[in-house]
């Protein structure tokens, strides 16, 4: 059974370390929840970009996955986590702060604010990454379902602040200067990391082949039946969420005619679910079993999404507001307790490779989808492309209810044996 502890007084916040990760975390999330809008709207309002456009903006955020995700797993498992993250935060800093440099020059055109997507998105791969593989050798094992949802709670908090601020800097100054609060971000969470006193010990190993090491990343993912589960229903759930939060801004300004402002707190509002996901995890995880919270979030929730497609002035924006509640819930309540599961199970010598393994196909697919949902936007309706995406992300759940996960109550506890890693990985 997966260990629930019980929860102490500030919990891991009392230990400097984490705190500092916690604090660094949470300032970046602040960030990047700003720039989900304030990216879309520079596109929208400052470029006059069509919807196609903004769809092609959103899949470079995420086509790095696909480009260098899977070596840049077994880089991460070869070199220190921590330095990883760094180099990461001042790139990402240095690519959001080349936005309104260029609108100074009158320069900007979307061609620039797709290479920053890009550019963002790949150090976005190492820093998940590395962050993934170094949160257990901060954190013991026990306590990991904790200090996921304390991470992931903050970062649920940022999102529900991020598009208020983003839309509230877009009707004050403009929609560029949400791009400097999230370039800040990035230089918080950098100093907050390099005054992390924990020494992180990245365990020797023979020198192989990367193609070697890739694959063993990949084969303890696909012969692993949770792994490859859980895997197989991220990509579905990824390509239809993506394809309809990349038509999200356009939808809600376009369609229902929302200005910039009420977008941004409409957006932020639905947010709240991240946040009601992340405190209820632990809880669930107890009174459920773990296994079986994971299943009632990710798969039990999903059809309300259908719901969202309704969505109109008035009294149909309530309906958008409690749907997208639900759906964003469920799913955060069951990655805060995949996650600890994930890290206490999968070897540390192979955490990068797993982690980028699994997120390759998850992240990989949502370029696909954000495309898909543009190309349906222009042939049929934005109204149109959310139908076909939410009911996409609705059957997604089954890919849950046909793996083992329906036939346990809890989660596996402790790291897979040496045999499973010899039988699955082949090192």
């Amino acid at each position: 059974m997966t260990t629930v502890t019980r929860a102490r007084r500030f919990g891991l916040l009392r230990q400097r370390d984490f705190r500092l990760l916690w604090i660094g975390e949470s300032a970046s999330s602040l960030g990047s929840a700003v720039t989900t809008v304030a990216l879309p709207l520079v596109a929208v309002t400052v470029l006059d970009a069509s919807a196609f456009a903004v769809s092609v903006l959103a899949a470079a955020v995420w086509l790095p996955w696909l480009l260098v995700g899977l070596p840049a797993g077994a880089w991460v498992d070869r070199l220190p986590r921590r330095r990883v993250m760094l180099a990461a935060d001042w790139a990402s800093m240095a690519a959001f702060l080349s936005v309104p440099a260029a609108a100074l020059l009158g320069v900007l055109g979307i061609v620039q604010l797709v290479v920053v997507a890009l550019a963002a998105g790949t150090a976005k791969v190492f820093f998940a990454t590395a962050y993934r593989a170094y949160l257990p050798s901060l954190v013991e094992g026990p306590d990991l379902l904790e200090a996921n949802a304390k991470l992931q709670g903050s970062e649920q908090v940022a999102n529900l602040a991020g598009p208020g601020v983003a839309g509230l800097l877009a009707q004050l100054v403009s929609a560029i200067g949400g791009l400097v609060v999230d370039a800040a971000s990035f230089a918080v969470s950098a100093v907050c990391l390099m005054r992390v006193k924990h020494v992180e010990t990245v365990e020797p190993r023979p020198r192989r082949r990367l193609r070697s090491e890739i694959a063993d990343g990949l084969r303890t993912v696909l012969r692993d039946p949770l792994l490859r589960g859980n895997m197989l229903y991220g990509c579905v759930a990824n390509l239809a969420l993506t394809g309809y939060q990349s038509l999200l801004v356009i939808f809600l300004i376009g369609d229902i005619g929302l200005a910039a402002g009420p977008t941004g707190a409409l957006i932020a509002a639905t947010s709240a679910g991240g946040v009601v996901g992340a405190f209820a995890a632990r809880p669930l995880a107890a009174w459920l079993g773990s296994a079986r919270a994971v299943l009632l979030g990710k798969a039990g929730l999903a059809p309300a999404g259908l719901l969202i497609a309704c969505a109109d002035r008035g009294a149909g924006l309530v309906l958008f507001v409690a749907a997208s509640i639900a759906i964003i819930a469920g799913i955060v309540a069951g990655n805060v307790i995949f996650s600890g599961f994930m890290q206490s199970y999968v070897p540390s010598e192979l955490m990068g490779r797993v982690s980028t393994s699994v997120q390759v196909v998850n992240f990989g697919a949502i370029p696909l989808g954000a495309l898909l949902a543009g190309t349906l936007a222009e042939a049929f309706s934005v109204r149109a492309a959310l139908w076909v995406m939410l009911g996409v992300f609705a059957l997604s759940g089954l890919i849950l209810l046909a793996s083992p996960l329906r036939r346990l109550r809890d989660l596996p506890a402790g790291r897979m044996t040496g045999e499973e890693v010899s039988g699955t990985a082949g090192t």
